[in-house]
């Protein structure tokens, strides 16, 4: 998965932004692809930015709990 110059990804940016659609977009991209649960664990859901935070981190510091469920599931 692809990083910015602060190691986010795009889970990370609709994460701290609070946009369901992008998110659920994501996933179904993920499916697309056929991501192995291992892969998608690891390479997106638990990938971390310069600040050592992922996705889950960036949607619960903004207050974002409809992200949060989406990314629990």
């Amino acid at each position: 998965m692809s990083k910015d110059e602060c190691k986010e990804t795009a889970w990370h940016k609709a994460a701290t932004l609070g946009n369901v659609e992008v998110l659920k977009r994501l996933c179904d991209w993920a499916k697309e692809l056929q991501l192995k649960p291992e892969e998608l664990r690891n390479k997106l859901l638990l990938s971390k930015d310069e600040s050592k935070e992922t996705a889950l981190h960036s949607a619960a510091k903004s207050g974002h709990v409809e992200i949060l469920k989406n990314l629990w599931d």
